[in-house]
């Protein structure tokens, strides 16, 4: 059996750069075998002699990267794109989507959970989001682009040199009050450490909460944003079935804010950890590694997430201690 293929879902306003970094990707001599997926809404095509009446169009470039781009739903771009890796017609072992500027990741992020073929085929590793540093007040009045930033595994800020330092300044703290857990970067005209795109892990079932037990400190401010990050926290050990009903209730009534949640959890009368993690409606748990001895054992959610009642949940929280 094949390992199944890492997936970087690429998001971001438009103008922010995705097609800069895109263009990168597949001409820098990088030495890797990835496949791109680009829609035909993108603010610049890369290859626009590829555009066509065919709903999905295949061409390997000259450093071996696969640019396919699409007219069609995603899913028919991804079986095709395993049709011919399998027939030996094209090769690569990474894939990166672009969502178009204006689009949801979340369906993207569905996509690898729903189909059970593809969730065989195909490992969803990261959402990268390129924020435009110059622009990014403005896009920020929409939802969708805090959403956008609120889904991230990674942020990456593009045009950082056309604003002074203070502007950069506040738009990081602005970030990190909406996504605690994504590690900001900048990114110069596409260029960046591929290192910071590959190898996330950002939907992998471990204790490690993305740099989130070292979660970014935020400087207290009245937010301006829908999306932000809520923290919580506690060193007493947690009862499952309290747990599981508290879970169950947000998910019900607020399942569709929960833009992505993660947590590592110290469960009464269990010497293993329980990490789960989710987007919207969809998450998954299991046990992790044995707590150290003498290791202090706190739990840690981690919920980025539309306008939640934030003190509603604190109390529900607070009530799951033994």
């Amino acid at each position: 059996m094949t390992s199944p293929i890492p997936v970087t879902i690429l998001s971001g306003f438009l103008g922010a750069g995705k097609t800069t970094l895109l263009r990168y990707l597949l001409k820098a001599e990088h030495g890797l075998k990835i496949a791109v997926i680009e829609n035909e809404f993108s603010d610049a095509g890369i290859d626009t002699q590829l555009l066509g009446d065919e709903p999905v169009q295949v061409m390997t470039l000259a450093n071996g990267c696969v640019c396919c781009t699409i007219h069609t739903d995603l899913t028919k771009a991804l079986f095709l794109l395993l049709e011919r890796l399998d027939n030996g017609e094209i090769a690569f072992d990474r894939l990166v989507i672009e969502c178009t500027g204006l689009a949801d990741p979340a369906p993207v992020a569905q996509t690898f959970f729903i189909d059970e073929e593809l969730r065989e085929r195909y490992l969803l590793d990261g959402i990268i989001t390129l924020v435009d540093a110059a622009h990014a007040d403005v896009h920020l009045s929409q939802t969708i682009a805090q959403a956008q930033i609120g889904f991230a595994d990674r942020l990456l800020v593009s045009k950082r040199d056309l604003v002074d330092d203070a502007t950069f300044d506040a738009l990081s703290e602005r970030l990190t009050r909406i996504n605690r857990r994504a590690p900001i970067r900048v990114v110069e005209h596409g260029k960046i450490d591929l290192a910071e795109l590959l190898d996330v892990r950002g939907f992998n079932l471990n204790a490690d909460l993305g740099g989130g037990l070292s979660l970014r400190p935020v400087q207290p401010a009245a937010s301006i944003d829908r999306i932000s990050s809520l923290v919580l926290r506690t060193d007493k050990p947690l009862d499952i079935d309290s747990l599981s009903a508290f879970m169950n209730e947000l998910l019900e009534e607020h399942g569709k804010q929960l833009l992505r949640y993660k947590g590592v959890l110290s469960i009464a009368g269990e010497d293993r950890r329980l990490v789960f993690q989710g987007v919207l409606k969809l998450y998954g748990f299991d046990w992790d590694t044995e707590w150290a001895e003498g290791e202090a054992r706190e739990s840690v959610m981690v919920f980025i997430a539309d306008d939640l009642p934030e003190a509603k949940i604190r109390e529900g929280f607070a009530r799951l201690g033994v």
